[in-house]
């Protein structure tokens, strides 16, 4: 088990949304965060207090999470300067970056020789099956996007939220690195082989009560030439009986894509939904999910309502207003 409280490691993030994983823990986990470490150049900031690493450790924290997801998820040179620091200071080490902590032999060698653990959390730890395509009981929702990092994980775990509030049997399913450490478990998905990635999702979304919703954390997006093969694992895999769109209105172009726009939300609706009937027929596109941060509450609002006026669908920021109009769709099914 990854010991808590955390110190979240920012690095030199280049601008806040390469910060997600600490945002996400920061904002689903506070109790955990105890503050933020930052080097020169940053561009990041949760609002939490900037601490150096014995300020960290006099304020409790045990572990430094690294909470930059990079393009690739690599550890840099001058992020090892740091890491190195926090095991002689006593902190143990956690990350769910592609390039694996136990692969660098100098940060091996410093935990034997300071007795830290180093928890990478981007590791497939069970041998996943492959897909089968068999119909199982319970029912699912998943979140699928525009584009990357739109919200579908905070869509998720605002619904998990108001539907444990109401008393629906829900469970939130992680299938990426933040999310697994917020719950403490999960599918490290796109650490998968390509052949198991349905077949794990398929394992995380076991046969559950009838009234049970699994609610499943989408990744990437169908229509992000990086990342698609992810999202549509989860959409096979996971066989929806709900699908919620979600999407973030002031992106210029497609994460790390500059030359690529966003899809519009009917073009991912009517690409989804054909894609998620091959496995589960019955699905249905049952809600829009926008991300307004960077929007004012007044614009917010009208771009919901016109949203909701196209499409025929409730539409809600799930984290800025609440998530009850997707949690009344699914609780209408």
């Amino acid at each position: 088990m990854i010991e808590t409280p955390y110190l979240l490691f920012l690095g030199d993030a280049p601008d806040q949304l390469a910060a997600k994983v600490a945002q996400g823990i920061k904002d689903w986990r506070p109790e955990n965060a105890v503050g933020q470490f930052r080097m020169e150049g940053c561009k990041a900031d949760l609002g939490l207090k900037d601490m150096d690493l014995v300020e960290a450790r006099e304020a409790g924290a045990k572990t430094l999470v690294i909470g930059v997801a990079n393009r690739g998820g690599v550890i840099s040179q001058e992020w090892k300067k740091v890491l190195v620091m926090a095991l002689e200071e006593g902190f143990d080490l956690a990350s769910g970056l592609h390039n694996l902590l136990r692969d660098e032999p100098d940060l091996v060698a410093v935990a034997e020789a300071t007795g830290r653990k180093l928890h990478d959390v981007r590791v497939p730890e069970v041998d996943y099956p492959i897909a089968n395509g068999i119909r199982r009981k319970g029912k699912r929702c998943l979140a699928v996007g525009t584009d990357c990092s739109v919200g579908k994980m905070y869509t998720a775990l605002a619904m998990d939220r108001e539907m444990r509030e109401r008393g629906m049997k829900c469970t939130f399913r992680a299938t990426g690195q933040t999310g697994i450490l917020i719950t403490g478990d999960g599918v490290p998905l796109d650490a998968v082989v390509a052949d198991f990635m349905a077949g794990s999702i398929e394992w995380l979304t076991p046969d559950n009560d009838d009234d049970h919703w699994d609610l499943i954390e989408g990744q990437g997006s169908l229509f992000h030439v990086s990342y698609s093969g992810v999202t549509m694992a989860l959409i096979h895999g996971g066989q929806p009986d709900a699908l919620i769109l979600c999407h973030e209105p002031t992106r210029e172009h497609m994460r790390g894509l500059p030359t690529y726009s966003l899809p519009s939300l009917e073009t991912l609706r009517d690409t989804a939904l054909q894609i998620a009937r091959v496995a589960n027929p019955d699905c249905q596109v049952v809600g829009v999910s926008v991300n307004t941060q960077h929007m004012s509450e007044a614009d917010a609002e009208a771009y919901l309502a016109q949203v909701e006026a196209d499409m025929g669908l409730p539409a809600t920021d799930p984290f800025r207003f609440g998530s009850g109009k997707l949690v009344d769709a699914l609780a209408a099914m």
